[in-house]
């Protein structure tokens, strides 16, 4: 799974890291461990990971970023946490950040509404819908970012932006996870896409935008 996501470009070189959770009591992550090149990673390399996010079996590190799974996992009882680096997710969450800061409207988001894809997401059945991927800003301090992104968590739609860095998506087994990690990054292709072809001909139809 790893390797197909590297494939799509989706995490490049050293760039995601994803976790499974093995058991709950206690709780146990299987992850990918931090700097290996996600192209060749085995199923050797990988790390559990207890609730401290410290390495319990395994040799490699845990990723840094290791707080924000386990925040996902205990907030939205997460039974996979997958978080690429696509080109898509990285322009965007940017564009959203600034568009918030210079509008001053709530939480920043990318909207997505009208597209048929949307119903692969759990929850949504048809089209005519109004899907909105909140965006937080980055931060190094991973207990910060995981604070600010934690009430954003229970509405969003099985995915996470972090500014200028990529998507974290989650599901209730790595099946659906990874089904929620396609669909966010096909919709999110689809915007960027959209906002292209609008800046050629500006009366062309755009159905998914960043929130103001």
């Amino acid at each position: 799974m790893i390797r197909d996501l590297h494939r799509r470009g989706w995490c490049d070189g050293t760039g995601g890291n994803f976790s499974c959770v093995l058991s709950r009591d206690p709780l146990r992550l299987l992850m990918a461990p931090s700097g290996i090149h996600k192209g060749s990673v085995r199923g050797a390399d990988l790390v559990q990971v207890n609730e401290a996010g410290a390495v319990v079996e395994g040799n490699g590190r845990a990723s840094a970023e290791t707080l924000l799974h386990l925040e996902i996992v205990h907030t939205c009882g997460a039974g996979a946490v997958l978080h690429t680096h696509s080109p898509a997710a990285t322009l965007l969450s940017r564009l959203a950040l600034q568009s918030q800061q210079q509008n001053e409207h709530g939480p920043a988001g990318v909207v997505f509404e009208g597209l048929e894809m949307m119903k692969g997401l759990e929850g949504i059945t048809t089209h005519h819908s109004r899907v909105v991927l909140p965006v937080v800003s980055n931060d190094q301090d991973l207990r910060r970012l995981s604070d600010l992104a934690s009430p954003l968590l229970n509405d969003a739609p099985h995915g996470l932006l972090v500014g200028g860095h990529g998507l974290y998506a989650w599901g209730s087994n790595l099946f659906t996870a990874q089904r929620h990690v396609e669909i966010l990054e096909f919709l999110l292709d689809q915007t960027w896409r959209e906002l292209v072809v609008k800046s050629l001909h500006p009366t062309a139809p755009a159905h998914s935008t960043p929130a103001p």
